[in-house]
């Protein structure tokens, strides 16, 4: 049988039965007008809506299909008096019944989490199917176990995963034949005593909940062979459990430990014992050094030392606080603990202890592009990269954080987590999701160190911890998915993982130009250690939609294969032996990769399988390029998705104009692209994203995709206007364009170099109006700020009072200056607009020479007037500059290297950007 899996829900004994069963797995239509009737001994009324309606049907008329019923699975997402009546009437009418399926988590949320099912109690009637064998209650609602279930003393598996239990009754002792027994992701604060009485148990899977003592009675367990104890609160271990002599696998990570009974390595028959992430310090040499044993993330090694002494946490009367403002970029944690708010919105909570030294961390906001971000063929990023620092430092307990990321669209069968660098790999960490207000979420995760983190949409993953013994692996969204491992399949435990990809049928048939054809979901297997199994690996795919194991025209029917790192897709339908049932089809692998099951009438349908998962990946996208009504040297550069360019349109137009936007492309997540303006225009600040007067994209669909920048041109605007352009390119910065990108514009397609060119407008200047700076005009020379945060020199402070214009009062204001200085500057300058702004700025300017913050004050009133354009000019300005001067002092010798993420050089610079 499957080894208890990690984390996971591990399937229903009855799976083998239901495999050897010569009947379908589904129900058969029985004509126009009558519902679903049982086909063999399974009835299957969870695929569909309307299961009870129809089971109650079926009760009423009582056909004579209904009597060999043994196995029968209901969806639990119904009414729940509507459930609750259609169990009652199940004794009566399925007397045979030895395998019931109550599940929920059929249906996932907008944000690809499982739901669970409505089931809160069983009817007392339940207790009179004699023969049932295998109940499965997971994705429910129910707190207290039903008082039937222990009375179904024939009973030998028994599931009750993700429910809401805080305790189990001493009457589950009652079950005399239970071999198998699952309570993960509940609530669990203890366990009853009478659990020893179970002499048949064989399987337990107590983990992810909160249990904090194990009693002793469960050394009385003879045949258990599997105890999984994973992510509780465990501070110790009875010493019975060394009396348990048919145990083969102990899992008990992630959770408090500080001892373990050293009579668990005598253990006869034990292969593995996983003690990761606990707090363990001295350990038996015999532990130590045996090779089933895992120990990674506890404190060893420091047996000689005595540990160090907790905080005196009664002295603390309430964590301290910290909202730290955008000039800061580090705070100090104590032993006392404390909870952050970055100015980027990001929060993090460090408990009392987590620290037993001050610690000072730092912090940064990276702009993703794909040297820094790590994404899946069908991931999406959602937020950008947080770097916390030190890098690596451990911390006695884990630390809350929550990173705020922009909601992704309902998408089916998909997830939210927090994937961080660990080790130079990517991990994906457990997430909980938490909404604060409509359209503002956090993900919240906990963390053991302090590494780069960002947030992901990805496909549900399932995943678990394949023993030597062999496994059963299901997919979570499409309960037809399914990998068998038989025994044997490996020599050390191993990680395996399965992703579920769908894709509409509409959107094929349009490529095909084929109204039949049709396919399966996408499956993608990984897995961690040697490429291949020992023993072949059997792999269950669902048929494609309209083709049934009755129907099948072999000939149309083809299994492709993605070789690894390639995008190409190859055809070995005659390389397998494909088996069929109704409505699923079988087939023996060695190695993992990627599996897609077509129903065509094409043929070469390899090369038509990588236009199709292309297809699945790209984003079609409009660009835009507005002008400020106001200042038209101000020109905003946006990548939107096509769905989303009227609503922005409408609200960018009250305060920009410009030409329609863009034809559609297409664009693949992470994609580079740039613009390039042409025709005289150029860009007319030194920014980190420009090269050349190029200005450097990445295109992240759930993102803003936005930069806005400030333009001049060489030519006379006192004689005519100037009418310039601005192009779009893809990938990276070539050493050169073609200005007018003539030849590149023929072309169209996702290869294609040039995607789209729009027109940009320079008004002609009339008179002194906007000539900038006047000839009379003279100030004293000032440097605002300091070398390690960033100068803004007079020709910046310039350039800032050219783009503020008739918004500068009310910058001025922000700034703390009084009205009656505001009124004096208006009547001395009344006929020189930029005099007004200039004298504002400089006078304000010149009073805080030598003051520490005045720079940030600045960004902040300008981001509080609605001018954040401006200061996001000034905060690239200071970036620039901060840049500058390490690169300096790093050539005289004065600093070290700083560092840098992985898959970046020193010349990429770290911006402060929200998603």
């Amino acid at each position: 049988m499957a080894a208890v899996l990690e984390g996971q829900e591990p399937e229903e004994t009855a799976a083998a039965a239901e495999d050897a069963a010569t009947s379908t797995l589904e129900a058969v239509d029985a004509g126009p007008g009558a519902p679903f009737l049982p086909a063999g001994n399974q009835l299957n009324l969870d695929l569909r809506p309307g299961g009870c309606h129809r089971l109650q049907y079926l009760c009423s008329q009582q056909p004579p299909q209904l009597l060999q019923v043994e196995f029968l699975r209901l969806s639990t997402h119904e009414d729940p008096q509507l459930l609750d009546d259609t169990l009652a009437k199940v004794p009566w009418s399925l007397l045979r019944l030895r395998s019931l399926v109550l599940k929920g988590g059929q249906s996932r949320g907008a944000l690809g989490a499982c739901l669970h099912g409505t089931l809160t109690t069983l009817p007392a009637g339940l207790s009179d199917l004699a023969c049932l064998a295998h109940l499965d209650l997971s994705f429910n609602r129910l707190e207290t176990l039903p008082t039937c279930v222990p009375e179904l003393h024939g009973l030998d598996a028994l599931l009750l995963s993700h429910n809401h239990l805080s305790e189990l009754p001493e009457a589950l002792g009652a079950l005399p034949a239970l071999t198998f027994l699952t309570v993960t992701h509940n609530r669990l604060e203890r366990l009853p005593l009478t659990l020893g009485s179970l002499s048949t148990l064989q399987r337990l899977d107590l983990s992810e909940n909160l249990l904090d003592t194990i009693p002793s009675e469960i050394g009385n367990l003879r045949s258990l062979s599997e105890l999984n104890l994973a992510s509780n609160r465990l501070q110790s271990l009875p010493a019975s459990l060394a009396g348990l002599q048919s145990l083969r696998l102990l899992v008990l990570h992630s959770n408090l430990l500080t001892s373990v009974p050293t009579g668990l390595v005598d253990l006869p028959l034990i292969t593995r014992l996983d003690l990761r992430d606990n707090q363990l310090r001295d350990l038996p040499a015999e532990l130590l050094d045996a090779p089933f044993v895992r120990l990674q993330g506890n404190p060893l090694g420091e047996a000689s030392l005595a540990p160090p002494s907790p905080p005196d946490i009664s002295q603390v009367p309430e964590m301290p606080r910290l909202l730290l403002t955008s000039d800061l970029d580090s705070f100090l944690v104590t032993p006392h603990g404390c909870s952050v708010t970055l100015a980027c919105g990001v929060r993090l909570q460090f408990p009392a202890g987590a620290t037993t030294t001050p610690v000072t961390i730092h912090y940064r906001l990276w702009l993703p592009e794909p040297g820094l971000v790590s994404l899946g063929p069908h991931d999406f990023l959602l937020s950008s990269v947080l770097e916390l620092q030190p890098h690596g430092v451990a911390f006695q307990q884990d630390v809350s954080l929550w990173l705020l990321f922009v909601p992704p669209r309902v998408r089916r069968c998909r997830e939210v987590v927090v994937r961080t660098r660990s080790n130079n790999t990517w991990n994906d960490l457990e997430t909980q999701l938490e909404e604060e207000a409509p359209k503002r979420l956090w993900a919240r995760c906990q963390v053991p160190h302090f590494s780069w983190f960002l947030v992901v949409l990805r496909p549900v993953s399932n995943t678990c911890l394949l023993p030597p013994e062999g496994a059963l692996l299901c997919s979570s969204g499409h309960p037809g998915v399914r990998v068998t491992f038989p025994p044997g399949v490996t020599e050390e435990p191993r990680q395996v993982s399965m992703q579920v990809v769908h894709m509409a049928g509409l959107e094929l048939r349009t490529l095909l130009e084929e109204s039949e054809a049709s396919v399966s979901p996408l499956l993608c297997l990984s897995q961690s250690g040697p490429p291949s199994f020992l023993q072949p690996v059997t792999v269950q795919l669902p048929l494609p939609p309209g083709v049934t194991g009755f129907s099948l025209d072999r000939s149309h029917l083809h299994l492709l294969y993605r070789t690894p790192l390639t995008t190409t897709w190859d055809d070995i339908t005659t390389q397998v032996a494909l088996e069929f049932t109704h409505l699923y089809a079988r087939f023996q692998v060695t190695h993992f990769s990627w599996y897609w099951l077509w129903y065509t009438t094409k043929t070469c349908v390899g090369g038509l399988a990588r236009k199709a998962w292309e297809r699945l990946r790209l984003h079609r996208v409009n660009l835009i390029a507005l002008q400020r009504r106001r200042d038209p040297e101000q020109v905003l550069l946006q990548c939107l998705p096509r769905n989303k360019v009227d609503a922005t349109l409408s609200r960018l137009l009250v305060r920009y104009r410009g030409p329609e936007p863009s034809e559609t492309v297409e664009m693949f997540e992470g994609e580079k692209f740039f613009a390039a303006f042409e025709r005289g225009i150029d860009v007319d600040a030194d920014r980190p994203d420009c090269v050349d007067g190029r200005i450097c994209f990445v295109f992240y669909s759930h993102l803003k995709n936005v930069k806005e920048v400030y333009v001049t041109t060489a030519l006379d605007r006192e004689a005519q206007d100037v009418r310039g352009q601005v192009s779009f390119y893809r990938g990276s910065l070539p050493v050169e364009v073609p200005e007018e990108a003539e030849a590149a514009r023929q072309k169209k397609g996702t290869d294609a170099l040039w995607m789209a060119t729009l027109p940009i407008k320079l008004p002609r200047l009339r008179g002194a109006q906007g000539s900038g700076q006047g000839t009379d005009f003279s100030l004293m020379p000032l440097n605002l700020g300091d070398a390690e945060t960033g100068f803004l020199t007079q020709s910046n402070l310039l350039s800032v009072a050219s783009r503020l214009g008739p918004d500068w009062p009310v910058v001025a204001l922000h700034l703390g200056m009084p009205y009656h200085k505001l009124q004096r500057i208006r009547h001395e300058f009344r006929d020189d607009l930029d005099g007004q702004v200039r004298h504002m700025l400089f006078s304000w300017a010149e009073r805080q020479t030598g003051q520490p913050g005045a720079v940030g004050h600045l960004v902040q009133a300008l981001e509080q007037s609605d001018r954040r354009d401006v200061a996001e000019e000034v905060r690239a300005i200071l970036e620039l500059g901060r840049h500058k001067y390490q690169d300096s002092i790093r050539r005289t010798g004065l600093a070290p290297e700083d560092s840098t993420l992985p898959g970046t050089s020193a010349s990429q610079t770290p911006e402060s950007a929200q998603a």
